[in-house]
């Protein structure tokens, strides 16, 4: 399940890929334009700045961007900084197994199985989109998602 940290942190990528080139923008605009705790925000564009995501320029005139293009930024990327692994248990995780301790043999566990069809699912989405996939997606559907182009 996406978190609250999670979904703020796309928020606020969403926003950043909006921006033009070389435009930075402080935290207290995205959150005011995404309904976003400041305070919040701040720990998920510190975040996503250790992931190497954004950029912090410091100063009077400073504020965020993004690091690098928006089509080189991966939704599935982002995630697993902000949320950790896409599995949605530990057994079914590429980066964070954890073999189950009720498990007596995972190699037929219909329950693990199916959680390994349901990472395989959500990773082939989220990492074959990418920021620049979302703004195009949000343009495409046009009616109902005006606001958030407008805010960004």
């Amino acid at each position: 399940m996406l978190s609250m940290k999670g979904k703020y942190g796309l928020k606020a990528l969403f926003h950043l890929a909006g921006l033009p080139a070389g435009e930075v923008i402080q935290s207290s605009e995205i959150a005011t334009a995404h309904g976003m705790s400041k305070k919040f925000l701040d720990a998920i564009l510190a975040d996503l700045r250790n992931g190497g995501f954004v950029y912090a320029k410091k100063g009077r005139s400073g504020g965020y961007c993004l690091s690098r293009p928006a089509d080189e930024i991966m939704v599935g990327q982002a995630l697993r900084v902000l949320d950790g692994p896409l599995a949605p248990i530990a057994c079914a995780s590429r980066t964070a197994y954890h073999r189950c301790q009720d498990c007596v043999d995972e190699t037929v566990c219909p329950v693990r199985l199916t959680m390994l069809e349901v990472r395989e699912a959500i990773a082939s989405v989220l990492d074959s989109k990418s920021l620049s996939d979302m703004r195009e997606m949000v343009e495409r559907e046009g009616s109902g998602f005006e606001h958030l182009l407008d805010a960004s």
